[in-house]
């Protein structure tokens, strides 16, 4: 795929508008049922996996529902616009933000004006996990990370690099790479993985950290370069990529796992939050899914809406620590 476009992405692995086929249980007792038609708001411009995994639930809940369920792009703000946009809807589970680690749990602690607190937003269901992964332009002279590190020493300054937007986790896998090996690279953050991808292809920047769940399909064409993930092991789908811990003393204790799950307003009912997180699980428990999201080198991660929170809770923690270690902090643009 030379360039992601609307219609390619929506024809990369996992991003299928077809409902799968379900032997799923009726709707969780019929506790809930959408009483209008339903959105699920993603914070990013379309192609990455915040977009993909919206677009894997929606065709599922508008089966089982059979009621319409309709995707919005509401990109910019490292995920914080769509995040404002999916809270001044009513809480009453018929409005579901596609979240991530960005938006969701570095925010807090990276943007000094974020407009809305974790207190705001109800965990609904995890979906997948992935490591990010280390990308280069072809171009670039250097196929390990050794190579790569001693390049930019070379260029201080000089290279480009590229993230699906400000807060998310490729930022700061970039800003934490750079400080761990001492290189200087100049950040330029983009709305979304898709428009990210097509600039790396084209060269306009020299490398980038990407969820390895949308990059997958260029790394086997050898559109782009991939070099290590950013996760503490290695991923099954691609094990011949290191993990960048083990590629250089100086990134021993590197590790960078990034998430994407369902959110919903607090204060949602009770029965809607129930059925909605049974449907999550049900969808991540075919067998479609479970090969969908191995081809995008990510694994499903069900569970209750308590264990989401939790963990949800955990990252925030994490990154609060990574983040003041750093003295990063900006303004929401």
């Amino acid at each position: 795929m030379s360039l992601i476009t609307r219609r390619t992405a929506l024809a990369l692995p996992g991003a299928a508008l077809a409902a799968p086929t379900l032997a799923t249980p009726a709707l969780a007792q019929a506790e809930w049922r959408p009483t209008q038609p339903m959105r699920i708001i993603v914070p990013a411009a379309p192609a990455g996996t915040t977009d993909i995994m919206a677009r894997i639930l929606a065709p599922h809940l508008q089966a089982r529902f059979g009621s319409n369920v309709v995707v919005e792009n509401r990109s910019g703000g490292g995920g914080t616009i769509g995040t404002l946009e999916m809270l001044r809807a009513p809480a009453d589970g018929h409005v579901l933000l596609s979240g991530n680690i960005g938006p969701q749990s570095i925010a807090y602690s990276l943007f000094r004006n974020l407009q809305y607190r974790p207190e705001q937003l109800q965990p609904v269901g995890n979906m997948i996990r992935g490591p990010n992964v280390l990308l280069l332009h072809p171009s670039i002279p250097a196929t390990t990370v050794p190579e790569f590190v001693a390049h930019l020493k070379r260029n201080p300054g000089r290279l480009a690099y590229g993230s699906s937007g400000v807060g998310q986790s490729p930022h700061l896998s970039g800003v934490w790479f750079n400080q761990l090996t001492g290189t200087e690279a100049t950040h330029v953050p983009f709305r979304g993985a898709g428009p990210l991808m097509i600039d790396l292809i084209a060269g306009n920047i020299q490398f980038s950290f990407d969820n390895l769940t949308t990059s997958v399909q260029q790394i086997r064409s050898g559109q782009v370069r991939a070099l290590a993930v950013t996760s503490a092991d290695r991923s099954a789908q691609m094990p011949e990529l290191p993990a960048l811990r083990e590629t250089m003393p100086e990134l021993a204790n590197y590790d960078v796992s990034t998430w994407f799950g369902m959110f919903a307003a607090a204060g949602i009912p009770a029965a809607a939050l129930r059925t909605l997180n049974a449907e999550i699980n049900a969808l991540l428990g075919t067998e479609e899914t479970k090969a969908r999201f191995a081809q995008m080198g990510g694994v499903p991660m069900p569970g209750s809406p308590e264990d989401f929170a939790a963990f949800v809770q955990g990252e925030i923690t994490k990154w609060r620590g990574v983040i003041q270690r750093e003295g990063l902090q900006i303004d929401v643009s």
